[in-house]
C-alpha cells in the first residue's frame, strides 16, 4: 500500500506539474514511475 500510494503521488504531481505535457511524455512518465514502484517493492513491505 505505501508503494501505492507513492506511486499515485507521482502521477498527481506529474499531472498537475505538466498539465500540458504530450502523450508520449505521459507514457515516458509512466513508464518511470512503474520501474520506480517496482525498485521500492524491494525495499518496502508493505
Amino acid at each position: 500500500m505505501k508503494v501505492f500510494i507513492i506511486w499515485l503521488i507521482g502521477v498527481i504531481l506529474w499531472n498537475f506539474g505538466y498539465p500540458s505535457a504530450s502523450p508520449i511524455e505521459d507514457v515516458v512518465a509512466a513508464v518511470i514511475l512503474s520501474f520506480i514502484s517496482m525498485y521500492l517493492k524491494k525495499f518496502i513491505k508493505n
